[in-house]
């Protein structure tokens, strides 16, 4: 990668809105940051705001396929789960890489430059390995390639349908067998600077303490994040209170899983001793609220956490809605219900869950404008009809999707005025057709 340099009419520096900021980019990282400075000649021109790149800390990404499908007869998290694994069953690793695809390149034109995708479909449904064992993990990587996303894999271990029971026929694809035949498939993963991987127990129904650990020692080992769905549900807790007499996080703690480098998901229904461990851990928590709102997770306790020590990311997940800006605002409007205030967050603090902790919670360096970090820039309307008027230094509680005008990644334009410079809408619509 060559010198390139940008000129952003305003960009938000350390949690304020700064005008006139000059960027200059060499090996995909900021070289030079000069706020106050005019454009010099050769600069591309960023107006509106312009933001560090947004890190989509929880992804399922064929989970996309179901959007708009999954409404007709309401019901709850568990029948919907069952379209989940209808759809799995039917994926391979070529039409993994195309659903893929167009779900990372929705991605990346909404702003999000970089992605955990919470990985747990890994062989053929009838459980048996793929001749490359990680045929879906190399799918995922070309798609985010293709997308121009940065992508860190977070292989899923997947054992039990239940504390103590085998996996169902529709979950087989799902399990390795064992947790030490997944980490050394893991280990197998050719990893490079836009693919990293990482390491997830999908939850305590699917995985058990002893393996647990494993999953934790295996991410200490190779220096990675390790993800957990946790207390999405409360039939989760009850599970896991009938089969171990304690909580999923206590249960984390007693695996020594609950550290800086674990990321739990949802965390919707944590006790107060559950909020008080996370924090004191300090993991991170990766809400996902459009996902939480459209399967009745219920209201999560973001405030309660980020209080109590824990670092707030955001994520899309299944991606019923693919917008940042609507994560950020569903975490404040949920704190809002729970507690008939507003301003529970302020802007700053919902910026940085979109940037930093997401960033924090996938082990990537980014998520600030500073020399020496990846040049991943999201430029923002700040004078469309949703966002003309508007405190800039408000921007995250009035911008959408649509506001999002260009998107850089490690200093290339992926997106520009718009438009996707290599995956064109046309195609994203095509492949959603065919594979829904």
């Amino acid at each position: 990668m060559g010198t390139v340099s940008f000129h952003a009419q305003a960009a938000w520096l350390d949690g304020r809105v700064v005008a006139d900021v000059r960027v200059e980019v060499a090996g995909g990282r900021v070289t030079a940051l000069t706020p106050g400075v005019r454009a010099e000649p050769g600069d591309h021109a960023l107006t509106g705001l312009v933001f560090p790149g947004f890190a989509n800390a929880h992804s399922h990404a064929f989970h996309r396929g179901l959007r708009g499908r999954t409404h007709g007869d309401g019901g709850s998290f568990w029948t919907w789960r069952q379209a989940v694994y209808a759809l799995a069953g039917r994926l391979t690793p070529d039409t993994y890489r195309e659903l893929a695809t167009a779900a990372f390149t929705e991605m990346v034109l909404a702003g999000w430059t970089a992605v955990g995708e919470f990985h747990y479909v890994h062989h053929r449904p009838d459980g048996t390995p793929y001749d490359d064992p990680n045929a879906f993990a190399l799918a995922l990587r070309d798609a985010a390639r293709e997308a121009g996303i940065r992508l860190v894999l977070l292989d899923a271990l997947y054992l039990t349908s239940a504390p103590g029971e085998p996996v169902l026929p529709e979950q087989r694809r799902f399990c390795d067998g064992s947790a030490s035949a997944w980490a050394r498939r893991v280990r197998e993963i050719p990893a490079d600077e836009s693919f990293r991987v990482g390491v997830a127990a999908h939850s305590v129904r699917a995985v058990g303490p002893a393996d647990l650990a494993v999953v934790a020692e295996t991410a200490w080992d190779l220096g990675a994040p390790v993800h957990v769905h946790l207390s999405e549900q409360p039939a989760e807790n009850e599970a896991c209170r009938a089969a171990y007499g304690c909580t999923p996080t206590e249960l984390l703690d007693r695996a020594g899983a609950l550290s800086p480098a674990l990321t739990v998901v949802h965390a919707n229904h944590v006790t107060d001793a559950d909020v008080a461990l996370l924090g004191a851990r300090r993991a991170s928590v990766a809400a996902c609220p459009t996902t939480e709102a459209d399967l009745g997770d219920g209201v999560g306790r973001g405030r309660a956490l980020a209080d109590a020590g824990a670092v707030l990311a955001l994520g899309s997940d299944q991606h019923a809605v693919v917008d940042p800006f609507l994560e950020a605002r569903g975490l404040e409007a949920a704190a809002r219900l729970g507690s008939l205030r507003r301003g529970v967050f302020s802007p700053a603090e919902l910026v940085a869950a979109l940037t930093t902790g997401g960033h924090r919670s996938l082990g990537l360096d980014g998520g600030t404008l500073a020399v020496g970090q990846p040049a991943d820039l999201v430029a923002v309307r700040t004078g469309s009809v949703r966002t003309a008027g508007a405190d800039p230094a408000q921007l995250v509680l009035t911008a959408t999707a649509q506001d999002v005008t260009d998107v850089v990644v490690a200093g290339q334009f992926r997106v520009r005025d718009g438009v996707h410079r290599t995956v064109p809408a046309e195609r994203v619509a095509e492949i959603l057709r065919r594979l829904a």
